[in-house]
């Protein structure tokens, strides 16, 4: 069995996550202490003790989100997990991805995303930016709501995240007027994210301009694994390209329907979820049901996946 190993991004966070995984592997609570030497603060902590308004913030968050994910992917292989065949990450779970890959050591990376997430949450003012899910229309239909809904303004479908699931995201009067309209429309929902960054927006490019000059000095080798870029499903090739393709992936959609495709396309026969949360396993299931998957979002997942 061919494995694809995917890591999720923002919103699949949670207060006291992975605590029964540092119970188990005692290297988890050290993955988190490495990661608050370059935070300057104790990350741990926060994860377990919040507050949960804190943990949600863009620039705590993907940090956060990053350390996680490598915790899970560490406590995989210390079972006896197999080695993927092919990687990927939805939106800053790319970055999970290449470390995990050896494409970059986990601390540089940790520097990479906390610059990131800075620059994306200062790009735009707090309150001026939103993101929402809209259920249950085609894509096509989703880009046409949002071009009518933009009138002057940023709206724009920046995540394909499954069949009949699309994220819109822009300036939040924008983006409330095409929630409307998607509902006209027919959507089954529209669904306002409690969120205040327009993630892969265009509003989001001063960011991924400023992000390239932190990319230019980063340590990016080529990848052990294949690893797929989510905003053109395709595979990252040498360390350049890695820095080219991250610094414009913050204003460029997620493209992960197209993603996982590619993968199996490539051979990859089943997927696991490595880090907190089952969002990507339940996207997977949308867009291909006869794939196996599973999520290693707690012990006793890491536990069920190694079993699969």
């Amino acid at each position: 069995m061919s494995i694809a190993m995917v890591f999720p991004g923002q919103g699949s966070q949670s207060q006291g996550m992975q605590a029964d995984l540092a119970a188990e592997y005692p290297f988890v609570t050290e993955i988190y202490a490495e990661a608050s030497e370059v935070l300057g603060y104790d990350l741990w902590q926060l994860v377990q003790d919040g507050p949960a308004e804190k943990l949600a913030e863009t620039v705590v968050t993907q940090p956060a989100m990053l350390t996680a994910g490598y915790a899970a992917w560490r406590a995989w292989l210390e079972a006896g997990g197999a080695q993927p065949t092919h990687m990927a990450g939805h939106s800053l779970g790319e970055y999970t991805a290449l470390v995990c890959a050896n494409a970059i050591d986990f601390a540089a990376a940790v520097k990479v995303v906390k610059k990131r997430s800075e620059l994306m949450q200062a790009a735009v003012p707090v309150g001026t930016g939103a993101m929402a899910a809209i259920i249950g229309l085609d894509d096509e239909v989703v880009l046409a709501v949002c071009g009518e809904a933009a009138e002057g303004t940023v709206v724009e479908a920046v995540n394909f995240n499954s069949p009949g699931q699309v994220v819109i995201a822009g300036h939040k009067d924008a983006v409330d007027q095409a929630t409307k309209r998607a509902e006209e429309a027919g959507a089954r929902r529209a669904i306002v994210l409690p969120v205040s960054v327009p993630s892969h927006s265009s509003l989001m490019v001063p960011a991924g301009k400023e992000l390239a000059e932190t990319l230019a000095t980063a340590g990016f080798r080529t990848p052990d694994v294949t690893v797929i870029n989510a905003t053109d499903a395709t595979p990252y090739n040498d360390a350049d390209d890695m820095r080219q393709r991250l610094a414009s992936q913050v204003y460029r959609p997620v493209r992960w329907v197209d993603t996982i495709h590619a993968m199996l396309g490539d051979g990859a026969t089943s997927v696991v979820e490595c880090g907190p949360g089952k969002v990507l396993m339940g996207l997977v299931r949308r867009i291909n049901r006869a794939t196996p998957v599973a999520a290693i979002d707690s012990l006793a997942g890491l536990q069920k996946a190694l079993q699969d």
